[in-house]
């Protein structure tokens, strides 16, 4: 962090001594506000301005960050947990994005995080609706902040976040031809994302067996509930195949003592993970248990809905951080399951620069099925990509050590980030920092 980044940060955290809460923002360095994106639909946004040492923002990027579930909260999660310029405990983060790039924070689909709706037709059941919802924030960010329209905008993504940010750069790329988004925009990157559920499912059981974590009678009961999934996703049975994954992931957690699905190597003693199979629970309530939850941990929680709440000051009173997170996953189940390998192939096709990046030790979106996707691609690049060999990228903290992998041909990257699972910038801060700064080429 430079010395402007040290000092502002420093300043921050005695106003939070002083005040025994959160401050107002220092002037220009973040701001927030909402936007109205259908009637009776608010969704929620946090900008903060990048702090260099070595650049003004203006030449730096602007990324603007998507969080997973559906129902997961960039603005919390995200912001605090994974890439914002404070940790949870509000000590700086020696990691954080904002040393490289502007970073955006929105809180979607509608009901994420901060965002609310008023009524329940104000819920996205879609990933249509949810990039028309983000074109509208879009369109009235970059006019009333005009200073951004030159600048370099990229979006990056997390699990879920990465097929609604599939959906947005195609609509925002076609928005920015019309002329009706004034933006720069630069690339979209998809970590550890659900672009293709099914490819995911069906190398859960090769996954844990070839990592010890099932045996021959495990790996059978795995396939079988995979190839459930399966049947259902090829007739179109969405919201069963929603159901059915739910099943096959108990199936997992029955036969791997409760393996975490975000990081193998890391058992939680948390029911939200290993024991989250309540008798008569419906699959709505416990895949919010399993993946939605999580992102919104009780001491995030009181974070969100206590000095942050307090220094937004802007958060209707009867909004609770969270609060509609499962009405949000629940009204997107039925098109939870399905693919969307061919948004990618439109954005590689239209020249997008696209990225995909996924972590060596995540389950949920593992990157078997990660590359099994990528080879259904029909872009006429691909077998140009598919015959060069991958780089070996060093390990930012441990020089000569690997840290990950990469390979880019033309728009198209692929990076493999080892020892980090779903969490990518919680597991490896300094090579996802890295990673940010190649793909913006500032690297």
């Amino acid at each position: 962090m430079g010395r402007a980044g040290a000092a502002s940060t420093f300043l921050f955290l005695l106003a939070v001594v002083a005040s025994k809460g959160l401050p107002s923002p220092l002037r220009g360095q973040e701001t927030w506000s909402y936007v109205e994106v259908r009637d009776g639909a608010h969704m929620f946004w946090w900008l903060y301005y990048a702090d260099s040492q070595s650049a003004e923002y203006k030449d730096l990027p602007l990324v603007m960050w998507l969080q997973g579930g559906p129902g997961g909260s960039g603005t919390g999660f995200g912001n605090f947990e994974e890439i914002g310029p404070l940790d949870r405990n509000l000590e700086p983060r020696k990691t954080s994005w904002v040393q490289a790039a502007s970073v955006l924070f929105v809180d979607n689909p509608v009901g994420t995080g901060f965002s609310y709706t008023d009524s329940p037709k104000g819920y996205a059941t879609d990933v249509a609706t949810v990039a028309s919802d983000m074109l509208v924030l879009l369109k009235q960010f970059f006019t009333e902040r005009a200073e951004f329209q030159s600048i370099p905008f990229y979006i990056f993504s997390e699990s879920y976040g990465g097929k609604m940010a599939a959906a947005i750069s195609l609509e925002l790329t076609k928005a920015v031809a019309q002329g009706t988004v004034k933006c720069n925009f630069a690339g979209v990157a998809l970590g550890d994302s659900w672009i293709s559920p099914l490819d995911s499912v069906m190398t859960w059981g090769p996954y844990l067996y070839t990592t010890s974590l099932l045996d021959d009678n495990g790996l059978a009961e795995v396939s079988r509930a995979a190839e459930d999934v399966k049947m259902a996703v090829e007739q179109q049975e969405f919201r069963k195949a929603t159901e059915l994954w739910s099943v096959a992931e108990t199936v997992v957690e029955q036969n791997t003592n409760g393996v975490n699905f975000y990081n193998i190597l890391t058992q939680e003693p948390d029911d939200t993970l290993t024991h989250s199979s309540s008798a008569g629970e419906n699959f709505i309530s416990l895949q919010t248990r399993r993946h939605i939850r999580p992102l919104h941990g009780q001491s995030l929680g009181e974070l969100m809905n206590g000095p942050i709440r307090k220094k937004l000051g802007i958060i209707p009173q009867n909004v609770t951080w969270g609060g509609q997170a499962e009405e949000v996953f629940s009204y997107m189940a039925g098109d939870f399951m399905r693919p969307v390998v061919d948004i990618v192939d439109q954005l590689l096709s239209a020249g997008v620069n696209v990225t995909v990046y996924n972590g060596q030790l995540d389950l949920i979106v593992d990157t078997m099925g990660q590359e099994l996707w990528v080879k259904q691609l029909k872009w006429d690049g691909l077998p140009g990509f598919n015959n060069l060999k991958w780089t070996a990228l060093d390990d930012p903290t441990s020089p000569g050590i690997t840290g990950a992998f990469c390979k880019t041909y033309k728009n198209f990257a692929f990076y493999w980030i080892l020892k980090a699972g779903h969490m990518i910038p919680s597991d490896q801060g300094p090579m996802a920092l890295k990673m940010l700064e190649m793909i913006t080429q500032q690297d």
